[in-house]
């Protein structure tokens, strides 16, 4: 920790906000292309929006533009020439109450401009609101957007951590009824986002991290470091309270419950390593930092925690009488509360079917910011497709043909032929959209282009670029979903040693997922923005899948403990439900607790990720765990513990386990 804490403090440094570019897309293609052309005839990447609130002096745009001259030029790829400054000066002069917008030159392609744009910002102060006088000062363009959205959430991240803590604690007081007992997992939290954040800063130095990881570190890692230290520490009380010593409640609590721990650890970085099957480098480094997170919490699970348990006393026993009731409601009736289940979770599963996606920097942003501010002045000036040009590199032959496609279509407000490129095979030509960048027509007009242009012609630009990304998503989450089905089955299977279990667990983990796209369908396709975040579908996938792990696993393995024990499934059933139904109720008020957080202080991106898992960690622990994995292991019966490799009936293979079975084995 002490060596972690000059490192975590740095976490944000060298996080980008690029790697969204897929590899060899033709947004790529011309990106690479284009580094060989002359700056001057790439197309406006990044520029410099100048507002003033009121009467403005000559003296307030010149101190204005020369600061953004020293901050350009001490900026690698980036460069604002002389002749700028006067332009601006210029147009201050004749068009007084306008925005004025002056053009940087920029060296570094698209999926760089983010980067130089954020040197920029702090070379400029941007995050404080530069003003001159009456002259505010705007850093614009797509990269700009991108850039800004970067100090945005690096603010949600630190209003989500101070909301979180206090909730988390509140919970966990509730729970435990002890203020040394409820601050333990909150130590444990505490811990693995200090060492998690170093580590982010650490790796940041050496590949590409998005700036997006720390958000996705923090939301994942304080939820699952308090869940696990919350189940070890129960079972620890529990120990206690039967008589056991301190130091042989620990070896049982960490024996147990703490090898439930490892096991769902273990299940949710399977599911996160599912994400760095889809080719985008920012995707990638979100399931880095997540996988990261986890095995801090493993880690710290299996060594700092030991130590703190000696620190907490047996605590008070709680009330299972409401739970055993519900518990032989359930047994009772099992088809019916079957059915229930199934009819809860298709209701909320249903509006998933009407599922959208989308992406883009502009709507990311909060009424009011600095970002949005400029870009909105900028528009109004130069026309909100003018920051997003649409490039195209046509064989000489084409050109006419494709300048004429370009004319006719009613989303092109401009056209112009460039130059060649230095093969001299081909010509660039830049459209510029009617409508901003981000938005659904301008990327309608990329892939329009794209089916109608000759063979050859290359699409690309920040509007391609998306559209690229949007395609890589779609074709890798079948993927996505298959590893995190098939692994997760075998680790199921391999730790519960039940092949109806194992496939149970699976299929209830996508109800799971498809309640959480349901909710995010209605909360955003519905009544929001009309979409749903491109990144988010995999992000949710399998932040969901590797999560309801947890409560999957730890209620299975008291079922079966009971089971090894006894021989009788519905005992086992009634002993499982009892035994661990208040400590998952408290795990997942946790989780939802952490993930609420961020839904309130986040922006869109990380809005989504943590509604759509708080919905799914809701019902997990409600509809699936508490009615319908009771209900179908109840009409199992002895079936629900059987393996294939297994001559012996169930039960009768449970009761030869129970004779050869010893405490501490």
């Amino acid at each position: 920790m002490a060596a972690a804490v000059p490192f975590a403090v740095r976490a944000s440094e060298d996080l980008t906000a690029g790697g969204f570019d897929i590899r060899g897309s033709q947004s790529q293609q011309v990106e690479r292309t284009l580094q060989d052309v002359p700056v001057d005839y790439r197309g406006v990447v990044l520029a410099v929006a100048l507002v003033a609130d009121g009467p403005a002096r000559r003296a307030d745009y010149a101190a204005a533009l020369d600061d953004v001259s020293a901050a350009a030029r001490a900026t690698p790829g980036v460069d604002f020439v002389r002749e700028a400054k006067e332009v601006g000066l210029y147009l201050a002069r004749e068009r007084p109450g306008r925005a004025v917008v002056v053009p940087l030159t920029v060296a570094v392609d698209e999926f760089h401009a983010p980067d130089a744009a954020r040197d920029l910002r702090v070379r400029l102060g941007l995050d404080d609101g530069a003003r001159y006088g009456n002259v505010r000062l705007h850093l614009v363009g797509q990269g700009a957007l991108w850039a800004g959205m970067l100090d945005v959430t690096q603010d949600d991240l630190r209003e989500a951590e101070l909301l979180g803590f206090p909730l988390v604690l509140l919970i966990l007081l509730a729970v435990f009824g002890s203020v040394a007992a409820a601050a333990l997992p909150l130590v444990l939290g505490a811990a693995t986002l200090t060492l998690t954040a170093a580590l982010i800063h650490l790796l940041s130095t050496a590949t590409l991290m998005s700036f997006y990881s720390t958000n996705m570190a923090s939301m994942i890692g304080l939820g699952v470091a308090v869940d696990y230290a919350l189940f070890v520490v129960v079972r620890y009380r529990e120990e206690l309270r039967r008589g056991a010593t301190r130091e042989g409640a620990r070896a049982t609590a960490m024996r147990t419950s703490g090898g439930a721990v490892l096991v769902s650890g273990a299940a949710v970085i399977v599911a996160l390593a599912a994400l760095l099957l889809i080719e985008s480098a920012a995707v990638r480094s979100l399931a880095l930092g997540s996988i990261v997170v986890v095995a801090i919490a493993l880690l710290a699970t299996a060594t700092l925690l030991p130590r703190l348990l000696l620190l907490v006393g047996p605590g008070r026993e709680p009330g299972t009488r409401a739970i055993g009731r519900w518990a032989d409601a359930v047994l009772r009736r099992p088809g019916r509360a079957l059915a229930a289940a199934l009819v809860l979770l298709a209701a909320l599963s249903l509006p998933a079917l009407g599922l959208k996606t989308g992406d883009g920097a502009l709507r990311q942003f909060p009424d009011g910011n600095e970002t949005l501010a400029g870009f909105e002045a900028a528009v109004r000036e130069t026309g909100p497709g003018r920051g997003a040009p649409v490039k195209l590199l046509v064989a000489r032959r084409d050109v006419d043909a494709t300048v004429a496609l370009l004319r006719a279509d009613p989303e092109v407000v401009k056209t112009g032929v460039r130059t060649q490129t230095k093969d001299k095979r081909r010509i660039l030509v830049v459209a510029t959209p009617r409508h901003d960048g981000d938005s659904p027509e301008a990327k309608a007009l990329v892939r329009r282009l794209r089916a109608a242009l000759p063979a050859g012609t290359l699409v690309g630009g920040n509007t391609a670029a998306q559209v690229d990304f949007n395609a890589a998503v779609r074709t890798g989450l079948p993927r996505v979903l298959a590893w995190i089905v098939a692994l997760t089955f075998l680790l199921l299977l391999v730790s519960l040693r039940s092949l109806p279990l194992a496939l149970g667990g699976v299929l209830t983990n996508l109800l799971s997922v498809a309640a959480a796209f349901g909710v995010l369908t209605v909360t955003n396709v519905w009544t929001g923005p009309g979409y749903v975040d491109t990144i988010t579908i995999p992000l949710v996938l399998a932040v969901v899948f590797g999560l309801s792990m947890d409560y999957e696993i730890f209620l299975l393995s008291r079922m079966r403990e009971r089971f090894l024990a006894r021989g009788d499934a519905r005992d086992a059933i009634r002993a499982g439900l009892t035994g661990s139904a208040r400590t998952i109720t408290g795990a997942a008020l946790i989780m939802v607790a952490v993930f609420a957080a961020f839904v309130v202080t986040g922006v869109p991106v990380v809005q989504q990720v943590g509604l759509g898992a708080a919905a799914a960690i809701a019902v997990d622990a409600t509809i699936v765990r508490m009615l319908l994995v009771p209900a179908a292991m109840a009409l199992l019966g002895d079936r629900a513990w059987w393996v294939p490799t297994s001559k012996r009936p169930a039960a009768r293979s449970a009761r030869n386990a129970v004779r050869a079975w010893r405490p501490g084995r």
